[in-house]
């Protein structure tokens, strides 16, 4: 998976628009941001807590968890280790808790 793919699965989502988030690529619907390109090669997706910790359980070698501050807040994605059926239902449920 690249990052133009992950861009592209997050675009394809209704309502789903591209806009900077300190000098990063972030994924947004109602202004509210579902995904961000942390660096070209990690995605980072927001899901509720309870839902990243089983991501990343699952998918230890291309899923981590991202804290901000104390808060866990994200899972990132490995994206060259990921393919379109890991990023696809993650980006588009992280889209759907925004809508």
């Amino acid at each position: 998976m690249t990052a133009d793919e992950a861009r592209r699965i997050a675009l394809s989502l209704d309502g789903a628009v591209e806009q900077d988030h300190h000098g990063r690529p972030s994924f947004r619907v109602g202004g509210k941001i579902f995904a961000t390109l942390w660096t070209d090669a990690q995605l980072n997706v927001m899901l509720p807590g309870d839902r990243i910790d089983q991501v990343v359980a699952d998918e230890p070698e291309r899923c981590e968890a991202v804290h901000w501050g104390k808060r866990l807040a994200a899972v990132r994605v490995h994206l060259p280790a990921a393919d379109e059926a890991l990023v696809e239902p993650l980006v588009a449920e992280a889209w759907q808790r925004r809508t």
